[in-house]
């Protein structure tokens, strides 16, 4: 009768903590996935990749839109998606895989570039993440843009293109002019983390709640153990 006790006991209090340690991750992770938007694009590749035309009164996005039309669009998408695989069909057929061949290979020509398989998108929910600020996104702009010619935009250039980006992201009207003096202040990503007494000792929740569990598991194994030695 004693030992069908302790038995059962064991069994609980491992079922209640695995079952602590499942809940846990699940809430933990369940925030993370975030779903893939499908939309259903009904222009012909002619008409997606055609250079977009200025209003009336152009503002400094517009202007950027057309040189984001001519500098960026190639790699980061009609729509700002990235190098994804539905927007490679509106490339040529010869061309939608065109790192596997010598123009964006390992081996390009000459006059060619090696192109990542992987180009981040630009316009959209989570993106321009890494940019504290739209001062730091045109520095970066500027320093590494285009890919194939990094430092090669003007000035100017690079301030259209970012007042578009942010513009298309919603996160500047585009009313005034985007420069030095202002884009300092215009937040883009999340600010730079300041470092706690509790970040750099790393006693947080996630890492506290699987060593509890592995400590309540080894504990009751210790007092089982003990129990059928005292018999």
């Amino acid at each position: 009768m004693h030992l069908r006790f302790l038995i059962r006991w064991v069994l609980i209090s491992l079922g209640i903590a695995l079952l602590l340690a499942g809940l846990f991750f699940e809430a933990g992770t369940a925030g993370s996935v975030r779903p893939q938007a499908t939309a259903i694009n009904t222009l012909t590749a002619m008409q997606r990749l055609a250079e977009p035309t200025l209003p009336a009164s152009a503002t400094q996005a517009d202007f950027g839109a057309q040189d984001y039309w001519l500098y960026c669009l190639p790699c980061h998408g009609d729509r700002g998606q990235g190098l994804t695989e539905e927007f490679r069909q509106t490339y040529p057929p010869e061309e939608i895989y065109c790192w596997e061949g010598g123009c964006h290979g390992d081996r390009p020509y000459d006059d060619g570039f090696k192109l990542p398989m992987n180009v981040p998108a630009v316009i959209g929910p989570g993106t321009l993440q890494k940019f504290s600020t739209a001062a730091v996104l045109r520095s970066y702009i500027f320093a590494a843009m285009p890919y194939w010619n990094p430092g090669s935009l003007e000035q100017a250039q690079t301030w259209r293109i970012t007042a578009f980006l942010l513009r298309a992201n919603g996160l500047w009207a585009g009313g005034e002019e985007l420069n030095a003096s202002n884009a300092g202040s215009i937040p883009v990503g999340p600010p730079p983390l300041t470092p706690t007494p509790q970040a750099v000792v790393g006693t947080s929740t996630t890492t506290i709640l699987p060593v509890f569990v592995g400590l309540l598991a080894f504990l009751v194994i210790l007092f089982v153990l003990r129990a059928f030695r005292k018999k």
